[in-house]
């Protein structure tokens, strides 16, 4: 039986190997034991050959640890390894409808993210399950960018009918998770301090 973190039950983590504190599987590993409430393989730089076979070591890390694996951007990879959970940007998720909607009904979750209220809008009548909307706060990830603040959080969250996960800025301890969630989110995505755990 595999039992959810309090501490780690509202954060999806994000990867990104630039940022690994350690080898990237053996990070991989040491995110899975705080037991997040699912963990997305982001790592979009890479081909999609290379892309899967570092999926089918992630998932099975994943699956020992009783974490939902959610595959980004490529859907071939997702169907090869029967992941049926994905991530997507607005335009690979217009271009999923246009090419025949939910992958001939393979995806059980489809998530995307956004950056606008119109974005969160179109996203959720294209069948969006989820979205990460930011960044919210300052971040290193998006040095030189303004936040967007939880003001466009609230807004964002009160225009869809699906869950909506901040992104940005967010650190397990700095108390931000409960302050998101109190601005309507389901929880906060974390990407660097994910990595650096």
């Amino acid at each position: 039986m595999c039992e959810q973190n309090d501490r780690y039950g509202h954060v999806i983590a994000v990867t990104n190997r630039s940022l690994s504190a350690r080898p990237f599987l053996e990070q991989i590993s040491r995110i899975c034991s705080v037991r997040p409430r699912a963990l997305v393989l982001r790592e979009k730089d890479l081909s999609e050959e290379d892309y899967l076979a570092l999926a089918a070591e992630v998932n099975r890390i994943c699956s020992s640890a009783c974490v939902r694996l959610i595959l980004h951007k490529y859907r071939n990879a997702a169907e090869t390894l029967g992941i049926r959970r994905i991530h997507l940007s607005l335009a690979d998720l217009e271009a999923m409808q246009r090419s025949g909607g939910r992958s001939a009904g393979f995806f059980e979750e489809i998530g995307c993210s956004v950056h606008s209220t119109e974005e969160a809008l179109l996203a959720w009548q294209l069948g969006a399950d989820y979205l990460f909307a930011g960044h919210i706060y300052r971040t290193d990830c998006k040095r030189g960018l303004p936040p967007r603040g939880l003001e466009f959080l609230e807004e964002v969250c009160g225009a869809v009918r699906i869950p909506v996960y901040a992104i940005g800025g967010i650190h397990p301890d700095d108390g931000r998770i409960r302050e998101v969630m109190n601005a309507g989110a389901a929880g906060a995505c974390i990407m660097s301090a994910m990595m650096r755990l």
